[in-house]
């Protein structure tokens, strides 16, 4: 197991300069959320940065996610939009493409995992109706990681249409469920109320594809500093380390990029004697 960060949480930072202080404080992992300024599908140089980044993150021996949860990246006006879930056919198919060429970066870099999530649709329509769009959609984009050889770690996110591990089970039953993995974020779970979080960590430990790491208060969807919020983290890495897991914990703090650098490093402090003491049992 080895810590990583969210390059949303550096979100005023260059790339590479995030890069390389992630890598100065002693992370072993860095999510990349692809965004305006981190490998933007509307750069012409982005395959050169992609190879850039790929050496650099090589040259400190650190490994990657893929992350896809930009805000304002593919529409200025709608937050997160579109999605998978979108009324029109045409917005979907722009979240596809924009998931494919995710997929194209995290086969570029060697990343373990393309993470994504459902959306939520804006307009009248029943949970059925909505699941099926989200399944051909996602068929097709795991049809399209599966020819390079890319994992996606699916996420439920509180506020979209699948934000619970329950309706991530019924989301399994309507495709081939064996090529979807899944990106456990803990402090969801505790935000939706789906404790304790060691029973969903052994509960999914086949699928585990990446873990997000927050803190956070019930029925509150707001990522907080470590110590902040209500969750204990010990049972969390006692039960990563009894399940196996050896993937990335990648601290998501995507609202401190005012203060990124000491929100690094405060989360790296609090959070490397459980990881040390993970590994020196392991």
């Amino acid at each position: 197991m080895y810590l990583g960060y969210n390059t949303n949480g550096l979100a005023h930072h260059d790339l590479f300069d995030a890069v390389a202080l992630l890598a100065d404080l002693g992370y072993r992992g860095v999510g990349v959320t692809i965004d305006h300024g981190a490998v933007s599908p509307r750069r012409k140089d982005r395959l050169d940065e992609l190879e850039r980044l790929r050496r650099s993150l090589d040259d400190r021996h650190m490994r990657s996610v893929v992350e896809t949860g930009a805000r304002w990246l593919l529409d200025p006006r709608r937050k997160h939009e579109p999605t998978l879930v979108s009324a029109d056919a045409d917005d979907r198919a722009r979240r596809i493409k924009f998931y494919e060429y995710a997929i194209d970066c995290a086969a570029a870099l060697g990343s373990d995992c393309v993470s994504l999530w459902s959306g939520a649709p804006h307009e009248p329509i029943n949970y059925s109706a909505a699941l099926a769009r989200l399944v051909d959609g996602l068929t097709v984009v795991m049809d399209y990681a599966d020819e390079r050889g890319v994992t996606i770690g699916f996420e439920p996110e509180p506020g979209m249409l699948v934000d619970t591990m329950v309706r991530f089970e019924q989301l399994l039953g309507r495709l081939d469920a064996a090529r979807l993995r899944l990106t456990l974020d803990v402090g969801h779970l505790h935000c939706q109320g789906e404790t304790p979080i060691s029973q969903y960590v052994h509960l999914w430990s086949s699928r585990l594809a990446c873990v997000h790491l927050d803190d956070m208060r019930r029925g509150v969807h707001e990522h907080l500093m470590f110590g902040e919020g209500e969750i204990h983290f010990s049972p969390v890495f006692d039960s990563l380390r009894q399940v196996g897991y050896r993937g990335g914990v990648y601290v998501e703090l995507s609202r401190h990029s005012h203060i990124g650098p000491d929100a690094a490093r405060q989360a790296i402090e609090f959070l490397r004697p459980m990881v040390e003491e993970e590994n020196s049992t392991g």
